[in-house]
């Protein structure tokens, strides 16, 4: 059982994605105005000392705590330490994501440290937004100064604000005023923020500051206890709870072939920049989360550059450092190591798809980093790495597999390292034979496996990664000049229209899957003319009752709807008692004589073809449809 503390931004980000594992959970808040649907978890209000806070974790079973609090309820995050601590309970810490430093803020440790900085600077007219929480904590300034505190427009913290003592006329209310407007209302000489986060919109009260050129206070956020495992997002904080609480989730998740060889050339590069490389790398993700992956081996070339020693504080070092585009000394000053500069690095990363049955999963991710004379970052095929064959993709034809968001992701994180030219070739083993069971074949990639990924994480039978894989496909089509798309739902029922249709292309062929909507509605993006769906009668009467996603988990045949049109159709009564003594819908074809057969399929067509409409309208083209016999 999962404890999670909140009540912030972070909070609801931990509730959507525990509620995902439709596991039992209990979410804590202080107070009980924040509105928040506990779908799997149960929300309790209150605050809690270490004792309460311990007998609740006795008497639930707790395993895991999750501090999702406001980064400066020091109070909690004392208490939960302690109670991990007595109850050797590991911690995860959902924290904010913060902006780097800004050398236009004047830093403050603490709320003293905030007053005795205010006054000497001569500051006698603030805005504070620190919140209601900090009205006391500053009487000393606003007892002796003309100040405003922007708090929630509520009655709870009018009533704290007032007994306080501070001026009702003095207090601003968020609802009112955005940053700006209050600054030219109430002409203060100063404004005093917390370091909030970017959820807490720190960067917009720092832009307002600028903009009105005005100095901006910031009290620093305290230091975390030690021994908080933290995460900066959703992913890693499923990844945590997996660790943490096995079986939490009913399926792993795991990372993309993007994400992997990011991890493997960032690895790569640390190691050819002369730095060092632990058992796993930090990357940024596409979301701007960050997440270790582990790294299974890193070496340098066995062929440095003859003659390339050198100290790294040394004055042909920074030489070296000038010409290789370093962005940060790659050692403390003063200290002096020997190292020989190679010519390239190699990096690999086992992938590990979590519970999806990727072919992929256990592959060996390999990447070699080497520099090179010309600026940017050159991405190379290397062994089991697909070559793009055919237009559409987004990838030049002609280049390595290696989709637009794996591609940014690696720009992203080794660009952060070194700005110089670099060689980046990302490898397989084995990947030629992997890609036989992959859709690269009809996408005209050759030689290899594609690497992809458009967040980075592989969620366990994603419906994203389907959807984005049909998207691909009809790339690919438009872009050889497919004017006619033939939509089925597998091997089998393609096998047939091919036959129906065998002037066509293969990239004509797509597979929908469950995800009739999805295509529809991406062939009508397209603006693709015709179309054509097969489908077999199981998903077809899923289909003409309303449900454009046909999978078995969503929705079951209806025997009603079944006799309903069969009524409509003008089929007999013996129609509607073989429809009732069906187990399977494709019993239809063979349950059905050949006079009802004749009313009834035509108006389960027709009905499919009304429920489609909605995705592909008419305007976008003309839609057709085929039953095809199971």
């Amino acid at each position: 059982m999962i404890l999670i503390l909140g009540g912030t931004t972070e909070g609801r980000l931990a509730v959507r994605v525990t509620d995902a594992a439709g596991s039992p959970y209990w979410y804590s808040t202080r107070g009980g105005l924040q509105q928040v649907a506990c779908k799997n978890g149960t929300h309790i209000t209150g605050a809690m000392d270490e004792a309460a806070m311990t007998a609740f974790c006795r008497e639930h079973g707790i395993r895991l705590l999750v501090d999702a609090a406001h980064p400066f309820a020091t109070e909690l995050h004392r208490t939960v330490a302690s109670v991990a601590e007595s109850l050797d309970l590991p911690v995860i810490r959902v924290e904010r994501t913060y902006t780097d430093g800004e050398a236009d803020i004047r830093w403050c440790d603490g709320y003293p440290d905030a007053v005795r900085r205010l006054e000497a600077d001569g500051i006698s007219r603030l805005l504070a937004l620190t919140g209601v929480q900090t009205i006391a904590k500053l009487r000393p300034y606003w007892e002796r100064h003309d100040c405003w505190f922007r708090i929630l427009h509520r009655e709870e913290s009018l009533e704290k604000a007032l007994q306080q003592g501070f001026p009702q006329e003095r207090l601003v209310y968020y609802e009112e005023d955005d940053e700006a407007a209050l600054i030219a209302r109430l002409q203060p000489q100063a404004i005093l923020t917390k370091e909030s986060g970017e959820s807490g919109g720190f960067s917009q009260k720092v832009a307002a500051a600028q903009a009105a050129c005005l100095p901006l206070y910031a009290i620093r956020r305290p230091a975390l206890p030690a021994g908080f495992e933290t995460v900066t997002g959703e992913h890693g904080l499923r990844k945590a709870i997996e660790h943490h609480v096995p079986g939490f989730f009913p399926l792993r998740s795991g990372f993309t072939t993007g994400a992997c060889a990011t991890a493997a050339s960032k690895a790569a590069l640390l190691a050819l920049l002369g730095r060092p490389v632990d058992d796993s790398v930090e990357v940024l993700f596409p979301d701007g989360e960050r997440l270790s992956l582990p790294v299974a081996e890193c070496a340098l070339s066995p062929n440095p550059i003859e003659g390339a020693a050198f100290q790294r504080a040394s004055d042909p070092f920074q030489a070296r450092r000038g010409r290789l585009g370093l962005k940060e000394p790659a050692a403390p000053p003063g200290q002096h190591t020997q190292r020989p500069l190679s010519e390239s690095a190699t990096a690999t990363v086992i992938k590990d798809a979590g519970d999806d049955p990727d072919v992929t999963n256990g592959s060996v991710i390999v990447a070699t980093v080497a520099f090179s004379d010309e600026p940017g970052i050159h991405f190379l095929q290397g062994e089991g790495v697909g070559r793009v064959t055919l237009p559409g993709l987004g990838i030049p034809v002609g280049g390595p597999a290696i989709n637009r968001v794996p591609r940014q992701m690696m720009e992203q994180n080794l660009s952060a390292l070194y700005d110089g030219g670099l060689d980046v070739t990302i490898s397989v083993p084995g990947g030629r034979e992997l890609a036989q069971r992959t859709f690269n074949p009809k996408l005209g990639i050759v030689d290899g496996i594609s690497i992809i990924g458009t967040s980075g994480i592989v969620r366990p039978f994603s419906n994203e990664a389907f959807v984005e894989s049909i998207r691909r496909e009809v790339d690919v089509a438009v872009a050889v000049g497919v004017t006619h798309l033939v939509i089925n739902s597998g091997a089998k029922s393609e096998a047939y229209l091919r036959s129906r249709f065998p002037d066509l292309p293969p990239q004509a062929f797509v597979h929908y899957g469950n995800f009739i909507g999805d295509t529809l509605k991406i062939a009508a993006e397209h603006h693709i003319p015709k179309v054509t769906m097969g489908i077999m009668v199981g998903k077809a009467v899923k289909l003409a009752e309303g449900n454009l996603d046909t999978h078995s988990k969503r929705v079951v045949m209806n025997k009603s709807f079944l006799k309903e049109i069969a009524v409509e159709a003008g089929c007999s009564p013996e129609a509607c008692a073989a429809i009732d003594d069906m187990t399977l819908a494709r019993e239809l074809w063979t349950r059905l004589d050949e006079a009802d057969a004749r009313r009834f399929f035509p108006a389960l067509r027709d009905r499919c073809l009304r429920v489609c409409a909605t995705a592909y309208p008419s305007t976008a083209g003309e839609l057709a449809l085929i039953l095809v016999e199971e």
